[in-house]
């Protein structure tokens, strides 16, 4: 963050100085775990469920914070403990009234981002939102704007109004992209998002049936992310999937300039010539107003072809040429952690933990990548997909849990592993599309899916495991990797 006073924070965000003379000055990062406070870094006093960050001023401190954002006074002999530097002791800027604590604390937070953003005169901002893929892109995005300038970008999928403003506050005078994930659930969230830091920018993936539980439909779903093209400046431009009719249609919701992405002949980034290799990683032929380019892949399947046409397209924008983004396409890693990690045992058997999160639309590109694998040699490898509950699908959940169950008969998957009573339908779906036998199983958790697959799991096999992040079935993917090693 740009170096700030807490005298100039409490005027930022509104609030108020308790036991300070704000002198003190802000250097370091802003952190809501004390175990990552650094030197002259400030402390986010947030109350939670099972811990309350008021209770950890003293230590975030004495740690080395320059301050702490509260939402409530605190007693400072009970909490400042010896030994605390002077020039930190009792330094406390209050956000709002002590009502609603956490959401003051937040509020100031969001205040704070938006004034530094905006101090910034060098930074450009790109938000990308959608039902599936925000986090791989972003991690593709990163890396192909790295090679032009010092890009800030959040750790694994944090995307709300705590991630959000935390990760624009990462950015410094040296920093040249902002790239960040809005999230919502519900109408006016994404909005609210683009106030914190507005983008220059704006990525619409695709309008899935994420959220369904909040949203009610797609159409409510896409007049959500929709919210990110309305929010983008006339000179700024709005990057929309040309293969997702309702991603299309918000063309007309922006004042931007529009760059279509995809396989639509419409698409002015567009990608032609897919193949996928072994382990279905995508080459292609990038075709773009400048000129075409051939692009071959280091991430793991088809689903990263329009991840990375959204990359492109913003590259090309700033001035990259097809060339240059076929080249830093090709280098780009997969970053964030269970994210179609696919890793080989020493004696055949290939593991792809993609457990961090779920929805359809992801499991449907995630078996789909499974098959491909599976077919890549001859005769095929045995296929197994390891499928926990997906969540946040409300009165939709039986039967987007039931049709992803028929979807792995349909794709010749060899063995079904249905992980939890939530996700049973994909079992009963499984069954009504003609898997017989032991082709489908369902088991209580993680344990017995573990155990399964250690007895039944063959030298050559090829495992997939995705589930909701709530339900951490990447365990299973760990135990097998671990077994892998015995």
């Amino acid at each position: 963050m740009i170096a700030l006073t807490l005298a100039e924070i409490a005027e930022i965000v509104g609030g108020r100085l308790h036991a300070t003379d704000g002198s003190p000055v802000v250097t370091g990062t802003i952190e809501f775990d004390t175990r990552k406070i650094t030197e002259g870094g400030l402390f986010l006093a947030l109350p939670g469920e099972r811990v309350d960050g008021h209770d950890f001023a003293a230590q975030a401190v004495s740690s080395g914070a320059a301050g702490v954002l509260a939402g409530r006074e605190v007693d400072a002999p009970a909490v400042i403990a010896p030994p605390v530097p002077t020039r930190h002791a009792n330094a406390y800027v209050l956000a709002g009234d002590t009502n609603g604590e956490g959401a003051a604390v937040l509020e100031a937070l969001a205040k704070l981002a938006r004034h530094v953003t905006d101090r910034l005169e060098d930074l450009t901002v790109i938000g990308i939102t959608g039902s599936a893929g925000k986090t791989s892109t972003k991690d593709l995005i990163a890396q192909v704007l790295r090679p032009v300038g010092d890009v800030v970008a959040p750790p694994e999928s944090f995307n709300n109004e705590l991630g959000h403003p935390w990760t624009a506050l990462r950015s410094t005078e040296d920093t040249r992209f902002l790239v960040l994930e809005l999230s919502a659930r519900g109408i006016g969230h994404i909005a609210n998002l683009c106030e914190v830091a507005p983008p220059k920018f704006g990525a619409v993936l695709n309008v899935g049936t994420a959220h369904l539980s909040e949203f009610g439909s797609r159409e409510g779903i896409a007049r959500g992310k929709g919210e990110l093209v309305e929010s983008l400046p006339e000179d700024g431009v709005a990057i929309l999937n040309a293969d997702d009719p309702l991603v299309a249609g918000m063309a007309s919701r922006t004042k931007a300039k529009v760059v279509l992405v995809g396989e639509n002949p419409k698409a002015d980034v567009r990608a032609e010539n897919i193949v996928l290799d072994e382990q279905a990683r995508a080459s292609f032929t990038l075709k773009t107003a400048r000129g075409d380019a051939e692009v071959k892949l280091a991430v793991n399947g088809t689903h990263q072809v329009a991840n990375a046409l959204v990359a492109a397209a913003i590259a090309l924008e700033l001035g990259a040429t097809p060339e240059e983004v076929a080249q830093r396409l090709g280098s780009a890693q997969r970053v964030s952690a269970h994210r179609m990690v696919i890793t080989d045992r020493a004696d055949g058997v290939t593991v792809i933990d993609d457990a961090y999160n779920a929805n359809p639309d992801s499991v449907r590109a995630a078996l789909k990548a499974l098959a491909s694998i599976a077919r890549s040699t001859t005769p095929a490898r045995r296929s197994w997909a390891v499928l926990g509950p997906m969540a946040e699908l409300g009165d939709d959940a039986v039967r987007e849990h039931d049709e992803i169950g028929r979807l792995v008969v349909r794709l010749d998957i060899s063995k079904l592993v249905v992980v939890g009573e939530a996700a049973r339908p994909m079992h009963q779906g499984a069954h009504l599309e003609g898997s017989w036998g032991d082709e489908s199983v369902a088991v209580p958790d993680a344990d017995a899916a573990v155990a399964l697959l250690q007895g039944e799991v063959r030298p050559g096999d090829v495992v997939l495991v995705k589930a909701s992040n709530a339900y951490r079935l990447w365990r299973i993917a760990e135990a097998l990797l671990e077994a892998g090693t015995k």
